[in-house]
């Protein structure tokens, strides 16, 4: 979810992400604002709910993401552990 109250708004549930169980990108305490302590280690988005606007390529919340040092997932995107 891009922000915690997300799904209230357009009257999809009446529970926050957190409520549900995840943690929001934007916001202060969202994933975007925590610290990274894993020095150069790639992340990556791979789990965000289709109300995203950070899904949208054109946005300015894909934006945000990318320029806090963050990749999102793509459809058959594979990672080598």
């Amino acid at each position: 979810f891009w922000k915690d109250d997300e799904l209230i708004p357009a009257k999809r549930s009446r529970k926050t992400a957190r409520e549900m169980g995840h943690l929001p990108l934007s916001g202060n305490s969202g994933l975007l604002r925590r610290p990274f302590r894993l020095g150069k280690a790639r992340r990556v988005l791979i789990h965000l709910n289709n109300t995203n606007p950070a899904l949208n390529e054109e946005s300015p919340e894909h934006r945000a993401v990318r320029e806090a040092g963050w990749e999102i997932a793509y459809d058959g995107m594979e990672f080598e552990l």
